[in-house]
């Protein structure tokens, strides 16, 4: 489990697909601090890490992984937004995020609003997922607050904080991000379709 709280930007160093599995290696002050086993959101995406070496760490994305998410889009050089598993017993300052993203979003605006920036983002509302105005919802494994909700899309306020700390510093219109919709909401959608 995950919070969405950005620990750390990771630098992808090497890409290396393998049948249909992308192994992706990342630099990063987190790496020296992993383990073989470990389970890190990447963008989002909980990732095992498969290999260590001096200040960078492996992990391997599969292809289911890889077309529910915009891991694909990896270049070297690519920055990537990195959290580890919570610790039972921390405070959980973002949402519950499981770290299994359910779908990609296209940036569609970047308005400045004089301190802060709003990104609107639309996704395919053909695979059930929804927002809510007020609820939370995982960008690239960021955990964000709703400002504003459609039926296709959703916006999202951004502070300087968050801006400096993770790749949305990056994010352009017409880039995909990672979305993991609230799970309590998911669960909630599931009931009331089973349910007609």
């Amino acid at each position: 489990m995950f919070t969405g709280i950005i620990e750390t930007l990771g630098n992808v160093t090497h890409l290396r697909q393998e049948a249909g599995n992308l192994h992706i290696t990342v630099a990063s002050t987190l790496s020296d601090e992993l383990k073989i086993d470990q389970s890190i959101a990447h963008n989002g995406v909980c990732l095992t890490v498969v290999a260590l070496s001096p200040g960078e760490h492996t992990v391997t994305a599969i292809a289911e992984t890889l077309q529910k998410s915009n891991l694909d889009e990896l270049k070297v050089g690519s920055l990537i937004n990195l959290e580890r598993c919570t610790k039972v017993g921390d405070r959980l300052d973002g949402h519950i995020v499981q770290g299994h993203v359910d779908q990609t979003a296209q940036c569609v605006s970047i308005a400045d609003q004089q301190g802060s920036w709003l990104y609107t983002f639309q996704y395919d509302q053909g695979q059930g997922n929804i927002t809510v105005e007020k609820g939370s919802i995982t960008v690239n494994g960021i955990s964000l607050t709703v400002v504003d909700s459609q039926a296709d899309r959703f916006s999202v306020a951004i502070i300087p904080y968050t801006l400096e700390h993770t790749n949305l510093s990056e994010v352009r219109v017409g880039d995909s991000v990672n979305l993991e919709f609230d799970v309590i909401g998911k669960y909630v959608a599931r009931i009331m379709a089973l349910r007609g």
